[in-house]
């Protein structure tokens, strides 16, 4: 072991099927403007289940995923100047970026094309496989990790951290968090739970676009929600058809999207954040006679994710979670398969035993 690295205990995947067990590994030596955190909480992804399963045909076995972290810093190099220790700080989808493209260059690092994801990226300074939450510490350069608020549980706020900014990101940047305005989330899932308490909290009136009727409850209750619509009615969405200033579309499966457009206003906007496999058919027309707009986005700035994360902090937004033990982490991976999470899980790094390579 290289003098100065230090020992970490995590779960990793080997191969395509996915299935994670206990993983001993080195993290590299702390650089005079790292820190090394302690992991409290990572928060489970549907991007770690496509990358342990190997299903974007990327993963560089073995995986230590999970890039949900929210930690304590428990070490800092002779540089850094924003933290130190004790800080409870965050670790969202990205540890590094080349910081020299005109993405960086303009506080836009999450576009960045030499990108380094938390889990299954290339170290930029040795060009080791980098290595995700799903152990008990990181090391990681003080430029992409934020401060979590006092104000939020440590767990609730882990989803945060990528599901939180992948809504909140685009929302700011497109002009939908005017009080007042009218706000469409499709799906109520992770990230749409997510979109409606954002929404709500900008003061605007939010529709839940769901193809689960029995979600209305929850939607239109507890999450505050405004209206909810049924995406295969075809009479609920006719009625609502033109009365939105924008939509954000949260959905991983493939869905028909003119219908969603039909939703907005002349010169509406709808953001594309789930990634459906199969590309999503657009026909001309449907962006021309409304003058509409359709963007993506992925995930958010360091900035964005600190802003989002100060903004949630004043507000009191968090993640609906459910906390497991990294023993139980193959059984929440096959439950987020079937989609049977209310909102997200969350892993309780530093209270699993993580044991020893099996």
């Amino acid at each position: 072991m290289e003098q100065g690295s230090k020992t970490a205990h995590g779960w990793a995947a080997r191969d395509a099927s996915g299935l994670l067990s206990p993983y001993t590994f080195t993290r590299r030596v702390q650089g005079n403007g790292d820190v090394t955190i302690k992991v409290l909480f990572c928060g489970i992804c549907h991007t770690d289940l496509h990358v342990i399963k190997n299903e974007w045909g990327n993963a560089m076995y073995p995986v230590v995923p999970g890039h949900e972290v929210v930690g304590v810093v428990t070490d800092a190099g002779a540089g850094v100047t924003k933290f130190k220790p004790g800080d409870t700080v965050g670790v969202g989808y990205f540890v590094d970026s080349c910081r020299a493209c005109e993405s960086c260059g303009t506080g836009h690092e999450n576009y960045c094309p030499n990108i380094v994801p938390t889990s299954n990226g290339v170290d930029l300074l040795d060009g080791a496989t980098t290595k995700g939450g799903f152990s008990d510490a990181v090391v990681v350069n003080q430029d992409y990790v934020v401060r979590v608020p006092e104000t939020l549980p440590p767990a609730a706020a882990a989803p945060l951290l990528c599901a939180g900014v992948t809504v909140y990101s685009p929302m700011v940047q497109y002009g939908l968090n005017s009080p007042g305005k009218h706000l469409g989330v499709v799906g109520l899932g992770g990230l749409g739970h997510m979109a409606v308490k954002f929404g709500k909290a900008f003061g605007m009136k939010v529709t839940v676009i769901s193809s689960s009727p029995a979600k209305r409850e929850e939607a239109l209750g507890r999450l505050g929600a405004d209206a909810f619509l049924v995406g295969r009615d075809a009479e609920q969405m006719k009625a609502a058809a033109g009365s939105m200033d924008g939509v954000i579309d949260t959905v991983s499966a493939g869905h028909p999207v003119v219908p969603l457009l039909e939703l907005l206003k002349p010169m509406g906007q709808m953001v594309v954040v789930g990634a459906p496999a199969k590309p999503l058919e657009v026909p001309a027309f449907s962006l021309i006679g409304g003058g509409k707009r359709v963007a993506g986005n992925g995930v958010g700035s360091v900035a964005d994710c600190q802003a989002m994360l100060d903004f949630a902090g004043e507000h009191g937004i968090t993640a609906d979670v459910e906390v497991v033990g990294m023993d139980y982490v193959n059984t929440a991976i096959e439950r987020l398969e079937r989609n049977d999470v209310r909102y997200r899980f969350v892993v309780d790094v530093a209270g699993s035993q993580l044991g020893v390579d099996a």
